[in-house]
């Protein structure tokens, strides 16, 4: 049944995710609407009677790698240059936030009956004093993924992070003290008030010297190891080692973690490969610990509490906000910090659903939980929907959102890539523009030495599919012919190949024409290249929003002709200038290079060879295989100009979307292997094809050549 639930959890929880991000919304308010969905406010498939309490280790898990990535960011290096501005806005927007948590909690309860069960005051003090130390967390991961995004960077992102560090050890701190002052409260602890805050400071330098040695042990046993796989396992072993120490000593573990995170990051060697090591591992975790949160939500049972959780949402703003207001006045910060800081601190997730776990997990505090946990997860349901689109706003208006601008120009300069609707319109026959030729006339080859086909597809790209059969003519030293496949008996146009003739005359040359009559395209492409002895075949992929079995002519004319076939993928203006080819194999290279050296007679073009390795090949590899690849180039010096760029990758498709934004054509091979071979192996042409936002020629060559 756990086996059943950690896949209902990760498949829902990533569906859902999916969608919300089609809507523009984080991934983390998709996995809590999954949670919902198959919770008991949904088809209660996960539920307390389903799992129990099988999966509570993930969250264990969860809270280690969310403490240990925020001690990541408390690099002391980085907050002494702006220690003043730091330390007073940490200090106000945490006691602002706790404070009008604390009040508006208190209120809502006491004098609005909201959430409350009918507790004594006691109760609601101990409920509004937990609420308010769990409003000081911010999420750090939603505000890292959007300064990523936007490739924010200067004083005020770098004071932005800093607070939120510290913000979150502040939170983990106070909540500690909130337990122990929840535990006097409601009667579980004998001691005097002054006994609980001065235990209260001995569990967190207790929670902090363990984590602390824990990152040293952490940066000795990293320092021996090299392997990433190595250092994932024994840098997440060691941390939920200490997570189980800390529980095994009723300390704070999440307290513990962000210790040995700050330990390692400010250590003189600062290696944190072991973060990123650990990031491959976290997804999943995250997924499952989100998602399972969600399956705490019952809406059923809301009622007063979701209304409750609004209050806490609004009241957690405020009180950021106005504290950061104030903390900057005080500090001298500048103007933006003063502006915008506040907004970027609204997003609340992690840190803060791992506390209400904690909550729920003390037996003494169950009562408590059952109307801390549905406030809370509303808040971060609120904070997640519009804190990412807050901290976009702050550091965009901020001036710092430097990939914003980035992206702008990239769209402007035809580089990088486009917005959807754009795509799909410079993939239509209205986007598509064939610029007239400006290059010197060819000179044909009178007698020709047979012909290069080309079958015209639609009017918008037949005038580019006449040029590169002309460019390929040249190369082959024939001439370029248009092949049209009509209906037996059907009218034939006065002026069926006026297109293709202006093209090709544009260029220096004569085009030789042929009518097949035939019920089929591909039978007639076959036939005027059987009947005219062709160096090679030209086709056009099909625009968007045309109607086209394209798939099937290719295969029909590829399998029945003995020369090389070449699909044109056009998309918005033909260019040929800058040309990268992507090739994963020698074999592949060979394939191709017919077609570079056609396109570089008619004119000096740049164009770089992109080998493709596996990511996890030695230096040593890479260096090899560099060097046979200039070998190769060397041995045809003069020939076409090539540079050589060897990259290792664990996705070769999205290595060659990137790269290619730089050139104006990518030219690759391809296998004409049978559907089912392709069904099971792919073809990363067709792939690269599909997502290239490129004009593209694809070579398939016979298998006798």
């Amino acid at each position: 049944m756990v086996t059943l639930g950690l896949a209902t959890l990760l498949v829902t929880g990533l569906l859902v995710a999916k969608i919300a991000q089609f809507f523009k919304l984080p991934s983390v308010t998709g996995y809590i609407l999954a949670g919902i969905l198959i919770g008991p406010s949904g088809f209660n498939v996960i539920n307390s009677h389903t799992i129990g309490s099988n999966l509570d280790h993930f969250t264990q898990i969860a809270l280690m790698l969310i403490s240990f990535g925020i001690g990541e960011h408390v690099e002391l290096k980085k907050l002494r240059e702006h220690l003043r501005t730091v330390a007073w806005i940490s200090l106000c927007e945490a006691v602002g936030a706790f404070v009008l948590v604390c009040t508006a909690v208190f209120a809502g309860i006491y004098f609005g009956g909201l959430g409350s069960d009918g507790g004594s005051v006691r109760d609601q003090i101990a409920i509004a004093i937990l609420l308010g130390s769990v409003g000081l967390a911010t999420a750090p991961a939603a505000t890292l993924l959007v300064i990523r995004e936007v490739k924010a960077s200067g004083s005020f992102t770098a004071s932005l992070l800093a607070i939120i560090a510290i913000d979150n050890g502040l939170a983990i701190m106070i909540f500690g003290f909130a337990i122990s002052i929840a535990h006097h409260f409601t009667g579980q602890s004998g001691d005097p008030f002054s006994i609980v805050l001065l235990l209260g400071f001995v569990d967190i330098g207790q929670s902090l010297l363990l984590g602390i040695f824990t990152g040293l042990f952490l940066d000795i046993v990293l320092k021996r190891l090299k392997n990433q796989g190595e250092m994932m396992t024994a840098g997440l072993s060691l941390l939920l080692l200490c997570a189980e120490l800390a529980r095994f000593l009723d300390l704070s573990s999440l307290l513990a973690g962000m210790a040995a995170g700050f330990i390692l990051v400010n250590r003189a060697e600062r290696d944190v490969r072991i973060f990123r090591a650990l990031n491959s591992f976290e997804p999943p975790i995250y997924v499952l610990f989100f998602t399972l949160a969600g399956t705490h939500i019952d809406v059923r049972t809301l009622g007063a509490a979701g209304i409750l959780g609004s209050v806490y949402f609004l009241a957690r703003i405020t009180g950021k906000v106005t504290g950061v207001a104030v903390g900057a006045r005080l500090s001298d910060a500048p103007q933006p910090v003063l502006r915008y800081l506040g907004f970027g601190l609204m997003p609340q997730a992690g840190v803060a659903i791992g506390l209400i776990f904690l909550i729920s997990s003390d037996p003494a505090l169950i009562p408590h939980a059952a109307v801390i946990t549905p406030v809370v997860l509303t808040g971060v349901f609120l904070s997640e929907l519009i804190g990412p689109w807050a901290v976009r706003f702050a550091v965009v208006h901020a001036g710092e959102a430097h990939g914003v601008n980035e992206e702008l120009e990239k769209n402007k300069d035809g580089n990088g890539s486009v917005p959807p609707k754009e795509e799909l319109h410079l993939r239509s026959a209205e986007g598509v523009e064939i610029l007239p030729w400006t290059w010197d006339k060819l000179s044909p080859q009178i007698p020709s030495k047979g012909v290069v086909v080309f079958g015209a597809a639609h009017h918008a790209t037949v005038a580019g599919l006449a040029r590169f059969a002309t460019i390929f003519a040249n190369f082959y030293r024939c001439l370029p012919m248009a092949v049209r496949t009509v209906q037996p008996g059907a009218d034939i146009p006065q002026k069926l190949f006026q297109k293709e003739l202006e093209e090709v005359a544009s260029m220096g040359y004569p085009l030789a024409t042929e009518i097949v009559p035939d019920t089929s395209v591909a039978s007639g492409i076959v036939a005027g290249v059987e009947y005219n002895d062709a160096k090679m075949v030209v086709l056009g992929y099909p625009l968007h929003g045309t109607k086209s079995s394209f798939q099937e002519i290719l295969e029909t004319v590829a399998g029945n002709v003995n020369c090389p076939v070449v699909v044109v993928r056009f998309f918005g203006q033909l260019h040929t200038e800058r040309i990268l080819v992507p090739v994963v194999s020698r074999d592949a290279l060979d394939e191709v290079y017919p077609v570079i050296m056609a396109l570089d007679m008619i004119g000096e073009h740049q164009v770089e060879l992109l080998y493709l390795l596996h990511s996890e090949e030695p230096e040593s590899v890479v260096q090899a295989s560099l060097a046979r690849m200039n070998d190769w180039v060397e041995e045809r010096a003069g020939m076409v100009d090539l540079s050589v760029k060897v990259l290792t990758t664990d996705a070769r498709v999205e290595a060659i979307l990137q790269e290619a934004e730089d050139f104006d054509l990518v030219v690759m091979g391809a296998s004409r292997s049978m559907a089912i071979k392709k069904f099971f192996f792919g073809s990363l042409a067709d792939t690269v094809a599909k997502k290239l936002q490129k004009p593209m020629l694809i070579v398939y060559l016979p298998d006798n050549l």
